[in-house]
């Protein structure tokens, strides 16, 4: 009921977190503008969804300038304005440090950084032009934190959404808008299946290092993510918010309990 009648956009959404969040700001009277460079996932995901009064779609990649813009666009066209961002979109590559190349580097922080940067810009331009404030969200990771050497790309773009995430709070400040930011743990993802879970000696690797015993689940990020885009986090800015089951806080491994 706090986020009723607000108007939200977030990239990524074919799938993962990003279609938790979609469903979470629906369920919570949110009017949604979805975007992935998936054409087929996300008109999946609007029919699975099934709200044609409050959900849009734009294919688009967010590696390009024009295409964030025309998410933003379309949620103003379509629902006269722009409360919420969330900028989720993100890739990741299980590689060796040694064997990454300038494609490789390029389109990994191209889509993680880039275009979350991009989102920053297209919906604060909103935010400022219709008055009012509003809250950006990006989606960073423990590995921001975290030294994971075959995730080189990913943690180095995750690092610099920290930095943006607090340069933009402050620069944003003072037009009532804040920038947030959610750094999940291992979170049971597509994402996750193909380039952390490659085997199942490194799943229990990972599950060795999470005091909870277990992956997350997408709509526990969601909530997160509900929960920082309300008046209820009305103080929060500038700061990442970790639901990773205890993996930051932990400096040894635990024993795996299998159920």
């Amino acid at each position: 009921m706090k986020l009723t009648g607000k108007v939200a956009a977030i990239t990524g959404a074919a799938r993962g977190i990003g279609k938790a969040c979609a469903k979470r700001f629906l369920d919570d009277g949110v009017k949604v503008v979805i975007s992935d460079v998936d054409a087929d996932g996300l008109a999946a995901t609007a029919a699975e969804l099934a709200r044609p009064d409050a959900l849009r779609t734009v294919v688009g990649n967010v590696a390009k300038r024009a295409d964030v813009d025309l998410l933003v666009a379309t949620a103003v066209k379509e629902f006269g304005r722009l409360d919420i961002m969330v900028n989720n979109a993100g890739v990741a590559r299980n590689q060796d440090i040694l064997e990454i190349s300038e494609q490789d580097f390029d389109e990994i922080i191209a889509i993680n950084l880039k275009g979350a940067f991009f989102g920053v810009q297209a919906a604060a331009k909103q935010m400022i032009a219709q008055g009012g404030g509003g809250v950006i969200i990006n989606m960073s990771s423990v590995n921001a934190l975290l030294a994971i050497p075959t995730l080189a790309t990913y943690a180095i773009s995750k690092g610099g959404m920290k930095q943006l995430t607090s340069v933009a709070a402050v620069a944003l400040a003072p037009h009532n808008i804040r920038v947030v930011a959610v750094g999940p743990g291992t979170i049971l993802t597509d994402m996750v299946a193909s380039a952390i879970y490659t085997s199942e000696d490194a799943r229990k690797t990972v599950l060795s290092r999470t005091p909870a015993g277990r992956g997350g689940e997408p709509g526990e990020v969601a909530s997160v993510v509900a929960f920082l885009a309300s008046d209820d986090a009305s103080y929060i800015t500038g700061q990442t918010i970790y639901p990773d089951g205890g993996r930051l806080i932990l400096n040894y491994t635990v024993p795996v309990k299998e159920k």
